[in-house]
């Protein structure tokens, strides 16, 4: 319930500041700071970061990870920054005030069954890139069941390699104890470990690449 009020108290005047007029990617930046930060300590997670080091200062990534529970988003909202949209599957976006404060924020939508509507989506992620917003990619497109890697989906890939962007690998393990995909009851107290691991540069095969890093996001798993 903590986690349900916090959400609802960013999207609210997110909302709001959509139907005024007012809204601004400062706000949403602070709001999503303030919400990821209060849910972490709300079910007192133990939270363990490794690899800030390759964390460049002023670069742009395209953020990869590993994708278990719903509590994956505030936590990497919380090591790595607001300054950080993710890409979201559209059925999050017809949820009343919530879907539409994501959609004020900059969260992308991608249809997951239509490939050629996902690769539109990711066009308009383009420009938010381009000024220096770090856009964060499950690439299994899903939540992994078992805490297994499941196939990799390209779309992710081929943005980065359009824009000549390196790919933030992350691996995060943890979170499936603390709220397990398709669960409804939160563990608290649960440890947590976020993994950087260092950047990867796109302009090679893409096949090469999507293994590289499928490999690297691996390399940290239980």
């Amino acid at each position: 319930m903590r986690s349900v009020y916090e959400t609802l108290a960013i999207s609210a005047p997110t909302v709001l500041d959509a139907a005024l007029g007012k809204t601004s990617k400062a706000a949403c930046d602070d709001r999503l700071a303030r919400w990821s930060a209060n849910i972490v300590a709300a079910i007192r997670m133990q939270l363990t970061v490794k690899g800030r080091e390759n964390v460049g200062s002023g670069e742009t990534f395209v953020v990869m990870s590993n994708h278990q529970s719903h509590y994956d988003v505030p936590v990497l909202f919380h090591v790595l920054g607001p300054n950080l949209r993710m890409v979201a599957k559209q059925e999050l976006f017809r949820i009343p005030v919530f879907g539409k404060a994501m959609q004020e924020a900059g969260f992308i939508s991608v249809d997951r069954k239509n490939r050629e509507s996902a690769i539109r989506s990711l066009e308009l992620a383009k420009p938010m890139l381009r000024g220096g917003t770090h856009l964060w990619i499950a690439p299994e497109g899903t939540r992994s069941l078992d805490g297994r890697l499941g196939t990799f989906k390209k779309g992710g890939f081929v943005l980065a390699r359009e824009l000549e962007l390196r790919i933030l690998p992350v691996t995060i393990s943890g979170t499936r104890n603390a709220l397990p995909s398709h669960g409804a009851l939160t563990s608290p107290g649960e440890s947590v470990t976020v993994t950087f691991h260092p950047p990867i540069a796109s302009d090679i095969d893409r096949a090469e690449l999507m293994q590289t890093v499928r490999d690297t996001i691996s390399s940290a798993l239980p």
